[in-house]
C-alpha cells in the first residue's frame, strides 16, 4: 500500500464519519482514528518478519479537507451558530444513503422544498434492503449534508430543516 492509497483512505474515513478504522493486510497494519476535534491520527505498522520487528510509524495528524481540496477552517463556531435554529434529520441506521428511489428517477427532495411529517426524504440501503427515511418534522429543506451514494453511520446528520 503506497502513501497515496493511505491518504485516500484517510480522506474516506474522515468523510464517512467513522471514529476508528483498522485495516490489516499481508505485511501492513493500519489504524485510523478520528477524534471529536476533527483531527485524524494514522498509525502504520509493518508486520514483524523473521529478520527484525518493525516499530510503528505515525503520520502527522491531517487537517480535515473539503471535497474541493481546501483545508477546513479551524474555527467552525460561527457556522454552528447559524445552524442552531434548524432541525437536524439524522440517520436512524447504518448503510448507504441515496437521494433517489432509483437511478432513473428524480431526487425525493431538493434544497428549498417544503416537507411535511411523513414525507420520504431519502432511502438508506442496509444489507440489500432499501429503507425509506420519512420526515418526523414539517418545514423547509435548508441543506443536504450527505452526498448521494455515500456511506452513513447511525445518528449521522443527513438534512437541515427550517421548521418555521
Amino acid at each position: 500500500m503506497d502513501l497515496k492509497e493511505i491518504q485516500n483512505l484517510i480522506k474516506f474515513v474522515a468523510k464517512s464519519g467513522a471514529s476508528e478504522v483498522k485495516l490489516e493486510m499481508d505485511d501492513v497494519k493500519i489504524t485510523i482514528r478520528t477524534g471529536s476535534d476533527e483531527k485524524e491520527t494514522t498509525i502504520i505498522q509493518q508486520m514483524p518478519t523473521a529478520a527484525a520487528p518493525a516499530a510503528p510509524q505515525a503520520i502527522a495528524p491531517a487537517a480535515p479537507v473539503h471535497e474541493a481540496g481546501a483545508p477546513v477552517a479551524a474555527s467552525g463556531a460561527p457556522e454552528a451558530d447559524d445552524d442552531s435554529k434548524y432541525i437536524t434529520v439524522k440517520s436512524p441506521i447504518i448503510g448507504t444513503f441515496y437521494r433517489k428511489p432509483s437511478p432513473d428517477k428524480s431526487n425525493f427532495i431538493e434544497v428549498g422544498d417544503n416537507i411535511n411529517e411523513g414525507d420520504v426524504l431519502c432511502v438508506i440501503e442496509a444489507m440489500k434492503l432499501f429503507n425509506e427515511i420519512e420526515s418526523e418534522v414539517s418545514g423547509k429543506i435548508i441543506k443536504v449534508l450527505v452526498d448521494d451514494s455515500s456511506p452513513v453511520e447511525f445518528d449521522q446528520p443527513l438534512f437541515l430543516v427550517d421548521p418555521s
